[in-house]
Formats: structure tokens, C-alpha cells, sequence
């Protein structure tokens, strides 16, 4: 955020007024389109509109949050009962295979037969446990092809079965923590990244203002040299000035034809930077309409803190890194050894024909306890769990460390918003006086009372106030967003943000 607050820098109501009239008669000049191009008047909430809609951020923005939104549906999916289909299809062998005599002895004997098989089961995840539970049935087909063939039927009608680890970490639980902060997370940063874009319009927008207005000055400039020049040279005829101050003159002029060359290429840079995030043609020139009106939301730093620890990315991302550190740790304690159970309970039947292999059931039942347990590792496994233990305290100290910054960056931000009114103030002031300054001295240099270094220190601090009144007035703007962006809050409709696609948002609250 820091970097952010040192760029050029950033709407509760909007009111206008004599700043709104002063800022439309000072900033408006449009450069005259080329033949053929299309002339577009486009003021700062339709470019901002726009670029929300069309611009490579906002569409980058937009897949990320559907990759959430689809790893969320996933982890949904992994808490609901689970159909599923096994079979083979068929399996056909004939080969000689090894067999074993009453005697002991080994031949091989040819063995030819086609084998099909299928198993439906539903598995349901177990989520106190973490273990997992079926209801499975199957059946099995044998065909014997050799010179006596035969069939053979093997049944299971039913069966429930049961996987549990013992030890292990919970992830199940785990992840009933863990997936929803990531998906709020990934919910918060889509409308932050829009903001963003918002920002960035801002930026965009205001660049080509600032473009135009120099553009502006330049020809001014231009013209206002050209005109002391002629005076210059008739002065010199005179023999009222020194030839140094006729070449002087002549300087500037060079200077300001250079300064309207450069001030155009930037004009036109800017430009394309703006149609580039909009996603308009090259044939498209705009033609930025001055704000009319300033934002006036009232933030205190309390209240910009309390909305943006309930709703901001940073507050989500907390909580889930803690998470992840502390599952970690759980993992790798449950790593120091591993005790499954497996047991199958169910009914099995047999014979030749489909019919009587579901006739004369047998019980059908398998326990199986599956046992690792580490005798000697070398403290490789309680290794594992130092490391993990370490690598949460570090998360924790980063954490910690992540929202005193934060805290300190909002400070800053609220500030900087507060105190931008009064700065626009000052600098429009600043921006008059300038003006009307240079206009005297350009007076009285043509009666002879200043000297042309006094003339071209009262240019430069003419446009210099020109300047920074645009950027001030950019500022006013830049700043509103970014606090947007940081609280996710509308201080327009007094109301969270709420900026989630439609489709997303249908499926998420279906």
C-alpha cells in the first residue's frame, strides 16, 4: 500500500459547486481529433464503468474468482455422498498358468476363460472422524472356455464397509476451516481487484488530463513567446534591451516549440494507454470530461479500520495462513505413527447360473488393522514436527507483522483523504494567484520594469500551480477508490461493496 501511496496518487455523496465551475472552465481543452477518427466525450464514471467491464485486469480478475468459486464447489462436493460405477468389461485370458499338485510339485497348465465384473458403491466421508464409510454391492461373471465351459457367478448383494485412521490428522475438519476463508478470501479480492481497476482508470484518465492540459500550456506558451519576442525585437531597434535578452527571448521561443512537440507524443501515449484499458479502437479519440463534482465521504480512521478488518482480503488471508500453519503442525503429529482399521460386514453368494448366486447367502466379513509405527527413525518424524511448529511461529510473527502495517497504511490513507479537500483548496488558490501573476509581469516586462529571468521564473510557477492543481484534483479521486478498495465499503450507499457476478453468486447462495 505504501507504493501505492507514493504514485501519483486517488465517492458518501457528491455535491457540486464554484470548485466544480472553477475546475470545468480551467482543465477542458480538447485537442481537435484526426480526419476519420470518432470523437468519444467520456466522463470519469463511464470510464471507470468501462473499464470495470472491459479491461484485461478486470477479466483476469474475474477467472480468478471462478477458479475459486469451482475449488470451493469441489470441497462442497467432498462433503456429499459419492455414486460410483467399477467394472471391467470384460477381461478375456488364455495363457498356460503355474500350478501346484497335491504333491508339491509345480506344471503349468493352459487356462482360458472371459471374466466380467461390476461394483456400485456410495462413500460418504466422515466428517467427525475423518474416516470414510460405503454401502457397496457387486457381482462377478466367469466364463470357462477350455473343453468342458462352464459359468460361474460370485455375488455380494450388500456390504458396508468402513476405513478409519486412527491417528491421523482430521482432514476433513481441517479442511471445513480452511476452504471457506480461502473462498471468502478469494470473494474479497475479486472486489478488491475491481476496485483496483478503478483505480487504475483513475490513473489512466486523469494521466490524459493532465496530457491535455500541458498540451495546453505548451501552445499557450508558444504563443505568448512568439508575441515577447516581436516585442523583444523591436525594443532592440530601440536599443531598450541588451542583445543578450532579445537571444533570450528567441531561446524561449525554441524551447517552447520543443516543449509543444513533447507535450503532444505524451498527449497521444496517453491516449493509447487509456483505449488500451478501455478496449476501444484506435480510431477512437476521448475526450475527458473534467469531474464536476468531488467525493465527500466523511472517514475516520476507527471507522475505515472496523470496515476493513469485517470485509478487506487481508482479514481473510489471516486467518486462513494461520490455519494452514496450525494443519500443518496437526499433520505432522499424526505422521509419528499410522493405525488404519478396515472391516467389511456383508452377505456373499455363489453358483453357475445368475439366478442362485443371490440364493443361499453367506456372510461375507474382512477386519483388517493396517499398523506403522516408527521403532527407530532417528528423530526424523518429531524432526517433522519442530519444523512444522517453526514455520507457524514464523507465519505468526509475519501475520502479526502484515496487520500492524496494515493498520499503518489505513492511518496514512484516511489522513491523506481527509486532508485532500483542503490541498485542492490551496492549490486551486495557488493555480489563480500564479496565473494572474504572470499576467502582470508579462505587462510589465513590455513597459521594461522586470527582466526577463523575473518574466520566465512567473511562466514556470504559472504552469508548475497549473500541474499540481490537476494532480491535486486526481488525488481527490485516487484516494476515495483506494479507501474502496481497502474497506470494500460503498460510502456512496453506505453498504458493503458488492460486486460478485450474478452466475457465481446464484450458484454459491444455491
Amino acid at each position: 500500500m505504501r507504493r501505492i501511496l507514493r504514485r501519483m496518487r486517488a465517492p458518501k455523496g457528491v455535491r457540486t459547486g464554484a470548485l466544480a465551475v472553477a475546475l470545468l472552465g480551467a482543465l477542458v481543452y480538447p485537442a481537435l481529433p484526426a480526419k476519420g477518427e470518432e470523437t468519444v466525450r467520456m466522463s470519469l464514471e463511464e470510464a471507470i464503468a468501462r473499464a470495470r467491464a472491459n479491461s484485461v485486469q478486470a477479466a483476469v480478475a474475474l477467472d480468478e474468482l471462478r477458479t475459486a468459486y469451482w475449488e470451493y464447489r469441489s470441497y462442497r462436493a467432498n462433503l456429499l455422498p459419492e455414486l460410483t460405477f467399477k467394472g471391467t468389461l470384460p477381461t478375456y485370458r488364455k495363457q498356460y498358468s503355474s500350478y501346484m499338485n497335491s504333491e508339491g510339485g509345480f506344471t503349468f497348465v493352459p487356462n482360458d476363460y472371459l471374466q466380467l465384473n461390476g461394483e456400485l458403491s456410495m462413500t460418504q466421508n466422515i466428517w467427525l472422524t475423518g474416516g470414510k464409510i460405503s454401502l457397496n454391492t457387486q457381482l462377478d461373471f466367469m466364463r470357462q472356455l477350455d473343453n468342458n465351459p462352464y459359468n460361474r457367478f460370485m455375488s455380494i448383494p450388500i456390504a458396508l464397509t468402513l476405513e478409519q485412521p486412527l491417528f491421523a490428522a482430521n482432514t476433513i475438519k481441517w479442511s471445513r476451516k480452511i476452504e471457506p476463508a480461502r473462498y471468502a478470501e478469494a470473494k474479497a479480492k475479486y472486489i478488491s481487484d475491481s476496485e483496483e481497476v478503478a483505480m487504475a482508470a483513475v490513473s489512466c484518465y486523469f494521466q490524459l488530463l493532465m496530457a491535455q492540459e500541458n498540451h495546453r500550456i505548451a501552445e499557450q506558451n508558444l504563443e505568448n513567446a512568439t508575441k515577447l519576442y516581436e516585442v523583444a525585437k523591436e525594443k532592440r531597434e530601440m536599443g531598450r534591451i541588451s542583445q543578450n535578452d532579445l537571444l533570450q527571448m528567441e531561446l524561449n521561443v525554441l524551447n517552447a516549440k520543443s516543449d509543444l512537440t513533447d507535450s503532444r507524443s505524451e498527449m497521444r501515449n496517453c491516449m493509447f494507454r487509456l483505449r488500451s484499458m478501455l478496449d476501444l479502437g484506435e480510431d477512437v479519440e476521448i475526450e475527458p470530461e473534467v469531474p464536476a463534482t468531488l467525493p465527500q465521504a466523511e472517514v475516520s480512521y476507527d471507522d475505515a479500520l472496523r470496515k476493513a478488518l469485517d470485509h478487506n482480503k487481508l482479514a481473510m488471508s489471516l486467518r486462513r495462513r494461520q490455519l494452514e500453519a496450525d494443519y500443518a503442525v496437526a499433520q505432522a503429529k499424526g505422521d509419528l505413527r499410522q493405525i488404519n482399521v478396515f472391516a467389511q460386514v456383508g452377505y456373499t453368494g455363489t453358483s453357475h447360473s445368475f439366478g442362485n448366486a443371490y440364493r443361499g447367502l453367506k456372510d461375507n466379513q474382512v477386519v483388517e488393522i493396517g499398523v506403522e509405527i516408527p521403532l527407530v527413525d532417528w528423530g526424523k518424524r518429531r524432526g517433522k514436527v519442530k519444523v512444522a511448529e517453526s514455520n507457524r511461529r514464523v507465519t505468526e510473527s509475519r501475520l502479526r507483522q502484515e496487520k500492524l502495517d496494515f493498520h499503518q497504511d489505513l492511518y496514512i490513507l484516511v489522513e491523506r483523504y481527509g486532508n485532500q479537500r483542503e490541498q485542492l483548496e490551496l492549490s486551486r488558490r495557488a493555480d489563480e494567484i500564479a496565473s494572474k501573476r504572470y499576467a502582470t509581469n508579462v505587462e510589465t516586462y513590455m513597459i521594461g520594469k522586470i527582466s526577463t529571468l523575473d518574466l520566465n521564473d512567473s511562466r514556470v510557477k504559472k504552469d508548475e500551480a497549473r500541474r499540481e492543481f490537476v494532480n491535486q484534483l486526481y488525488l481527490c479521486w485516487y484516494y476515495y477508490y483506494q479507501l474502496r478498495s481497502v474497506t470494500l465499503w460503498d460510502y456512496e450507499r453506505q453498504m458493503p461493496i458488492e460486486a460478485l457476478p450474478q452466475e457465481l453468486r446464484v450458484k454459491s447462495e444455491g
